[in-house]
């Protein structure tokens, strides 16, 4: 037992080791999340380093520790969160330190006196919503100045102004050194939805091709839809974000190169719909397939077709995420246009094959696939209507 534990315990070892290294060698070789990491956390002790060499080297203040601490911990994931930190950390601060002062002259400069009256109060004021993740500082403060013994006005005097100057600086290095703009993660979701949803018609039109297509194959190929609405979350926060680095970030000016705008949010929309057509595709596949079948599968004509067709559709949506990626733009138009004039081919030649279908059962789960098919092409082709450098030209449809 204390043999496999201790393999078991190395195995973990080498996972993170190797985890670590593929970290750092993402963000030495191009830019993305890793990069952006360590050059917040560069700032962050880039922040604290100088408010201690203000305060404490130069001002040499008696308890500089109060303004890097503020600088470290105000170098936050956007300017907007700096500075709503920085007015949650003033508060919270200033209400501790003052706190801390009257219990220590009310207690004749009791430590654990002071520390009985203010930690419970202070702690609970720490929990207010308003004051988000900054609401522990207060009770830090008020341990700070009861456990130095500096209580007087002008003591405390000092401490506000040392966190005022950690608060200046670690608001200004985030906002004015390389200041963080999350426009990169909306442009990855976005590539990363069409990427998937092409890998899933590939895998379901090479399936259907095969007559011995199981449940179990139709299960996966289900979940692997609905796994797409993961995908559309992270879409939704990456807009989020994006919203937030953009309030009072100077960086949009500052920079002449970077991340393009990302696209509108009606490409959101349409790849919301486009999801839900293929899960509702999936799920008829599910029902039609294996012995207690709910739904009588259409023929193997009609299948293969319909496996055609998605093909098509998969070759849309790789255009579509060249497109995004902005790779060979003309071969990915090109490429476009054909699947386009392709897909509208294949589908009336699937709509032929659905009105030679003579069992109303099958009919029935046929033409469900049918109509979902050609509402996602619509969606597929509805996005192109979109530019994706962010504007709204149309493309041109031959």
């Amino acid at each position: 037992m204390a043999k496999e534990r201790g393999t078991a315990g190395w195995r973990w070892a080498w996972w993170e080791a190797t985890a670590v290294g593929r970290t750092v060698r993402a963000a030495a070789r191009h830019s993305g999340a890793e990069r952006d990491t360590v050059v917040q956390s560069l700032k962050a002790a880039g922040a604290a380093t100088g408010a201690w060499a203000l305060t404490g080297w130069w001002l040499n203040a008696p308890l500089a520790l109060m303004a890097p601490w503020t600088a470290l911990a105000l170098v936050d994931a956007t300017v907007y969160r700096s500075l709503r930190s920085a007015l949650q950390q003033l508060v919270v601060i200033v209400l501790g330190a003052l706190f801390a002062s009257a219990a220590m002259a009310a207690t004749d400069g009791s430590t654990l006196g002071a520390m009985l009256i203010v930690l419970p109060v202070m702690t609970l004021v720490g929990t207010h919503r308003k004051l988000g993740a900054q609401g522990i500082y207060g009770a830090t403060t008020a341990l700070f100045v009861i456990t130095y013994g500096a209580y007087s006005l002008t003591e405390v005097g000092h401490r506000l102004t040392e966190t005022m100057i950690g608060a200046v600086i670690g608001v200004a290095v985030n906002a004015f050194v390389l200041p963080p703009v999350h426009l990169r993660n909306v442009h990855d979701q976005l590539r990363r939805l069409p990427r998937e949803a092409a890998g899933l018609l590939r895998t379901m039109a090479a399936g259907l091709r095969d007559e011995e297509w199981s449940a179990t194959d139709a299960a996966g190929w289900h979940d692997r839809a609905r796994r797409l609405g993961q995908v559309l979350q992270a879409l939704a926060s990456a807009r989020q974000w994006t919203a937030e680095s953009s309030r009072f970030n100077p960086g949009l000016r500052m920079r002449r190169t970077g991340p393009p705008p990302p696209p509108p949010e009606k490409a959101d929309a349409v790849w919301d719909r486009a999801t839900d057509h293929l899960t509702a595709i999936t799920r008829t596949l599910s029902g039609a397939s294996g012995e207690r079948a709910r739904l009588t599968a259409p023929g193997a004509a009609f299948l293969r077709r319909y496996a055609d067709l998605a093909d098509e559709a998969a070759t849309l949506c790789e255009a579509e995420a060249d497109l995004l990626a902005d790779h060979e733009r003309a071969d990915a138009e090109e490429c476009y246009r054909k699947a386009h004039r392709r897909s509208g081919e294949l589908y009336d030649e699937l709509a032929d094959e659905f009105r030679r279908l003579n069992d109303p059962a099958a009919a029935a789960a046929g033409g469900e696939l049918l109509v979902e098919m050609k509402q996602l092409l619509h969606e597929l082709t509805d996005f192109a209507r979109t530019d994706v450098s962010g504007g709204q030209e149309e493309r041109r449809e031959q």
